[in-house]
């Protein structure tokens, strides 16, 4: 093993004792390691750093990111070698976040009848598409945080969901408006009425697998959906948000995303008159 990856891998432990996951910086910090190694330099220069960042040349909005992940190890390195270059900011240019868009209660609603109108008509799909935008819709969850949860973290009694491993490695408790708990138990009966026993999951959202496995995100990424879309929800001149972001980009909203109640009834009724 290199000096360099051994330090790598100290760095990689070091940030993690501080509660970071770190794992796609890991995974590009060792990408640049191995561009060292190959050309044969035992010293972070700014030259190989900037040559390495920005690699490859049609992925100009990734450059300032890998820069800055090499920044954060380079100055961990100087202080442990003083030949180490610490590569300076503001000389790649970095990501313009977009500007976000909310989406209307109306849009929202005409979402999840979408979702409804998936094919199969007598599959599972559907309802998962449907339940999972409403929950996304009604409490700002983030996709991989809706997609991660377990049966066990959904507590339809007491209207609360348990978020595990979020940031930071911690935990937190959603509540649930009352017609949400009613749409979740409605999703749950039909979906462990629609696997058998020997299929069921421990995730709660499922997708039409027979092993019950829990959906992911390459599932709902799949573009046949979009283009089912009613054209207000799918035009392409808006930025590509998650249902739930307004809450967290703007936390002033956070009451209208809980008091939604014009949308909860419609996400309930979907879900028992259907």
């Amino acid at each position: 093993m290199s000096a360099l990856l051994s330090a790598l891998q100290k760095y990689v432990a070091m940030r993690r004792g501080m509660g970071f996951k770190f794992r796609h910086q890991e995974k590009r910090l060792t990408s640049f390691v191995r561009f060292m190694e190959e050309h044969g330099a035992t010293v972070i220069t700014n030259k190989l750093a900037i040559e390495w960042a920005t690699l490859p040349k049609d992925r100009r909005p990734s450059w300032a990111l890998r820069l800055t992940d090499v920044r954060g190890f380079a100055r961990h390195l100087q202080g442990l070698d003083a030949q180490t270059e610490v590569p300076p900011t503001g000389i790649l240019p970095g990501l313009t976040r977009a500007k976000p868009y909310i989406y209307t209660d109306m849009e929202i609603e005409t979402l999840l009848a979408a979702a409804l109108d998936l094919p199969p008509v007598d599959g599972l799909r559907r309802w998962t598409y449907h339940c999972l935008f409403g929950l996304l819709s009604v409490t700002g969850l983030r996709i991989s945080e809706a997609l991660s949860l377990h049966c066990g973290d959904v507590d339809l009694k007491e209207g609360v969901l348990t978020i595990r491993d979020t940031k930071f490695g911690k935990s937190r408790l959603v509540p649930l408006h009352m017609t949400s708990q009613h749409a979740l138990a409605a999703y749950a009966q039909r979906r462990d009425a629609h696997l058998s026993p020997t299929a069921r999951s421990q995730y709660f959202f499922v997708t039409q697998a027979a092993d019950g496995s829990g959906a992911s995100m390459d599932l709902l990424a799949r573009p046949y959906f979009p283009r089912r879309l009613p054209p207000t929800v799918r035009r392409h001149d808006r930025p590509r948000r998650r249902l739930g972001d307004h809450k967290h980009d703007h936390p002033h909203l956070e009451n209208q995303s809980r008091n939604r109640s014009s949308l909860h009834l419609a996400f309930r009724l979907e879900m028992v008159q259907r």
